[in-house]
């Protein structure tokens, strides 16, 4: 392989700065095969509820193999607290708030936080320019109408679900509208909408187009509410898990069930062959849900929470004979990095600028110090609780600051003494200030940017 160092510029309040990497990349005339790339995308998994993630009450063999057989990212956060925030960052490489999406986006406009800036140029337009087939199978959520769709963002192909949360896992309606659709399609499929999703991915193996490699993205809406797991995953895990409450056992059912379709998907993937040159990606979109039972490990609060439980998630990438494995990446990584990682892989230059930055070199075993990298969150929200105001956090080398609400004060952690962020410091000294004058000057570029259609 050619030797490439390359160089991201990233924004960081205060102009603009680069960050350099040695990576080994694949040269432009070299005969090695580009990866097949599978990104797993679980809605609102905890931090803790993985079997390989410590936890004692439920089994996930088939996602814990990918941690086992890969590298485990311990320290790896989402880029929101909800969900459409998250899948913006992961398709744009930036801030949500930077593209446009700071809230969630649902089906009424008076209710819906984001629009997706059809300015950006998304991850799939560019792994097709390194010649990759691109998918998404399953959850969109990132708009339901042109220009906002799958097919003219950048998939090839698209069989799955448009909207936020489906109101019953059967009916795979919300809010009386049918967002199922093939490519641009509606369908209306039958059956439990996780066992839906898999299928459809065993179905897009089973009908490669060429031998070119393949982008898929398998985004399940499990476990997000409602949590309806299939009767018999559910008495098989109160039959297991004597004493359980009725609430977790439901949740413990449809993680279970979510990691036995995953499985059929790593099987077929191994009998097909595809599996030896396949990059497997596995992560959530933000923090477990406290009130459906959710493990969110070791941290405070959950999904909606700037806590570390709304936004540390679990993550683990897995490449035969590319990443060693039972290995881990113990520095800081987010959702908005896999895309300059993966145009890295891919020996592809992203389009346009960056928040991201790629952690290709930790993969490859040379992890980088990511001890001074200052990054934020943000999530805007309606109801009560919010008044249509954003709230947010910043992060630097485990000194963090947050408000969890907009009504409320901000607060200051050290995560190094703290993890569980028990114990508030004083508002003072370097640190504080230097994170809080940080975060207002992103609050002050991402004001510029529109998050509502145009009338």
């Amino acid at each position: 392989m050619k030797k490439v160092n390359i160089q991201w510029s990233l924004r960081r309040g205060i102009g603009v700065f680069t960050v350099a990497f040695p990576l080994s990349l694949q040269a432009s005339d070299s005969n090695e095969k580009l990866p097949n790339i599978l990104l797993i995308l679980a809605d609102d998994l905890g931090y803790g509820d993985l079997s390989c993630q410590s936890s004692s009450d439920l089994r996930t063999p088939n996602i814990d193999r990918i941690f086992k057989e890969g590298m485990r990212f311990t320290n790896f956060y989402a880029n929101s607290t909800v969900s459409s925030p998250t899948r913006a960052a992961l398709l744009t490489g930036r801030y949500p708030d930077m593209v446009g999406v700071p809230g969630v986006i649902r089906t009424n406009e008076d209710d819906s936080w984001g629009y997706l800036s059809p300015k950006v140029v998304l991850l799939p337009q560019m792994l097709k320019g390194a010649g990759y087939q691109t998918a998404l199978i399953g959850k969109w959520h990132l708009g339901l109408e042109a220009p906002n769709l799958p097919n003219l963002r950048g998939f090839d192909f698209f069989h799955g679900f448009l909207g936020d949360m489906m109101d019953d896992y059967y009916t795979h309606l919300r809010q009386g509208n049918n967002y199922m659709r093939l490519n641009e399609n509606t369908v209306e499929p039958k059956g439990h909408a996780t066992d839906i999703f898999t299928d459809w991915t065993l179905d897009y193996l089973d009908n490669l187009k060429s031998d070119s490699p393949f982008f898929l993205y398998l985004a399940y809406n499990a476990p997000h509410d409602p949590v309806q797991p299939p009767d018999d995953w559910l008495a098989k895990v109160k039959s297991r898990e004597k004493g359980v409450s009725e609430k977790r056992a439901k949740l413990i059912a449809l993680i279970e069930h979510l990691d036995w379709n995953i499985g059929k998907v790593l099987d077929k993937l191994q009998r097909s062959g595809l599996l030896e040159n396949t990059l497997v990606i596995f992560t959530s979109d933000n923090g477990g849900v406290l009130a459906n039972g959710a493990n969110n490990g070791p941290f405070r609060g959950g999904k909606q929470d700037m806590y570390e439980g709304g936004l540390r998630v679990p993550a683990a990438f897995m490449w035969k004979n590319h990443i060693q494995p039972g290995s881990s990446f113990n520095g800081m990584a987010l959702t908005m990095d896999i895309l300059p990682t993966l145009c890295n892989i891919a020996n592809v230059q992203p389009a346009g600028m960056l928040h991201g930055v790629s952690f290709r070199a930790a993969l490859e075993g040379n992890p980088p110090d990511t001890s001074q990298r200052t990054v934020f969150f943000v999530r805007r929200e309606g109801n009560m609780r919010y008044g249509g105001m954003a709230y947010y956090a910043a992060l630097r080398n485990g000194y963090k600051i947050l408000q969890n609400t907009p009504w409320e004060p901000m607060q200051a952690f050290d995560l190094k003494s703290d993890p569980a962020e028990s114990n508030p410091l004083e508002k003072k000294g370097k640190e504080y200030d230097y994170l809080f004058r940080q975060l207002t000057r992103h609050i002050r570029e991402s004001g510029a940017v529109p998050w509502q259609k145009e009338k």
